[in-house]
């Protein structure tokens, strides 16, 4: 079992970039490509917003995946959003039109 601590500090505008972009299943070097970084610069980045989660490597688990899944769970599914997947919570609402009844504004 993993224990994810959500937010043990905030994110800094960089690791929010970093990690909408690793939402988005970018990989390091694709991310260091769009950011004018380099990989390690990346690599670094996602292992800081990890620790920033409290989720650490024991070799059963995938950091970048379970890191992915926190930050979506804090800070809403955007990269959904942006791939065109409809949103399993999608409700008529009392106006008549769609949405989503787990994400509103």
């Amino acid at each position: 079992m993993v224990d994810i601590t959500i937010m043990q500090r905030d994110l800094t505008p960089f690791e929010h970039l970093v990690l909408d972009l690793l939402c988005k299943g970018k990989s390091n070097i694709a991310i260091a490509v769009e950011t004018a970084h380099t990989e390690k610069v990346i690599e670094n980045t996602v292992s800081r917003s990890a620790r920033a989660f409290g989720i650490t490597s024991n070799g059963d688990t995938n950091v970048r995946v379970l890191l992915a899944l926190a930050y979506r769970t804090h800070f809403g599914d955007a990269a959904f959003d942006s791939l065109d997947v409809a949103c399993q919570h999608m409700s008529i609402g009392p106006d008549g039109k769609q949405m989503c009844a787990r994400h509103t504004e």
